[in-house]
């Protein structure tokens, strides 16, 4: 098999149906996910755990694809031409070589998105913590590419990002853009971490908050003049604040608590619900850390930041349920879609 040719007509593929990733396996025909259907590609060939090799002899080349198949896992980024950027998993299953790959789309705009105008303001902030959360595939990433291109476009700062693997490739603007890839350009999380203060940066992204001690680094970077922005696997705000002072031991969480009261700026929480006319728009929260938000991650009464949400939108906050709805109203989506992705249908029951 041709493998160059036959990536090259699947990434053609994917681009041309709008798909999101593409599922490469040993016994089973590739698939697609279209506004989050997976579809097979009934016209293509069973893969062989051979092809799959030469698949990631192409992409990875020889050496990487060995120590793939050593480590049984490998994280990867792929180009093509400039113009198409992935990033991608190889894994095994039951002894089968598999591939998951997802499309990254360009980066755009804040209108493009669909996305609230208030994310603006948190790329004009100088210091502090910002956090997109959500589950994996619901635009994390697109959400802070966008605002850290916002800030490349239109400030003059020194922009670091620190992800595992680069994710948007971004075009230097009027922002310096320096991008650190775990394993290729930096050890791990929190090593580059520590190097930031040395590097004369203004703007932070890490891709992914994975343990406490890059945590506890991104809040303190966040506290010592610099805007820090970062992704978790979490549902919505307070979840977000409790995971993350549960991830320290028990005798430094009344100090994170502290610590994040003072630096947190807002936590973005998203989903891509599906559109009636096709495609997907993301619904939200948006948790704006004010004196009550602060004061309530300081005393342990997180339980309670939900309400703070639903009874400040006059200060910019947005309940994941009232976005919801206003999507139904708009035509945007049905009222089955969003009972199926709000964190608290009872609520929005009683909502409507």
């Amino acid at each position: 098999m041709d493998y160059k040719k036959f990536i090259d007509e699947l990434l053609k593929n994917l681009v041309d149906q709008d798909a999101s990733d593409l599922h490469l396996g040993a016994g089973r025909k590739p698939a697609m996910r279209v506004n989050g259907q997976l579809l097979f590609l009934v016209n293509s060939n069973v893969l062989t755990n051979e092809d799959m090799i030469g698949i990631l002899n192409f992409i990875l080349g020889e050496s990487r694809t060995q120590k793939f198949l050593d480590d049984k896992e490998a994280d990867f980024s792929y180009s093509q031409n400039s113009a198409v950027h992935l990033r991608g998993n190889a894994f095994f299953q039951r002894g089968l070589i598999c591939v998951a790959i997802r499309l990254l789309p360009k980066t755009k705009t804040i209108e493009e998105l669909n996305l609230p105008q208030i994310l603006k303001t948190f790329t004009q902030k100088k210091q502090g913590f910002f956090l997109v959360v959500g589950p994996v595939g619901q635009g994390k990433s697109t959400t802070l590419s966008t605002m850290i291109n916002l800030i490349n476009k239109e400030s003059s700062e020194h922009i670091v990002t620190i992800e595992d693997p680069i994710e948007f490739i971004y075009q230097q603007d009027k922002s310096i853009v320096d991008q650190r890839e775990i394993g290729a350009d930096t050890k791990d999380y929190p090593y580059a971490l520590k190097a930031v203060f040395r590097e004369d940066i203004n703007v932070i992204l890490i891709g992914e908050m994975r343990n406490y001690e890059t945590m506890a680094a991104a809040v303190t970077a966040a506290e010592t003049g610099h805007l820090v922005f970062s992704t978790l696997h979490t549902n919505n705000a307070a979840q977000t604040i409790d995971r993350i002072i549960d991830s320290f031991p028990a005798n430094q969480q009344d100090q994170i608590r502290l610590q994040l009261s003072s630096s947190l700026l807002g936590i973005f929480s998203q989903r891509l619900v599906p559109r009636i006319t096709g495609g997907r728009v993301p619904a939200y929260e948006l948790l704006i850390n004010n004196t009550a938000i602060a004061n309530l991650i300081r005393e342990k009464r997180t339980h309670e930041i939900n309400t703070v949400i639903e009874t400040s939108s006059g200060e910019g906050m947005v309940d994941m349920n009232r976005s919801l709805i206003e999507l139904v109203q708009k035509g945007e989506i049905s009222m089955e879609s969003a009972y199926q992705y709000s964190i608290n249908p009872k609520a929005l029951e009683r909502m409507f």
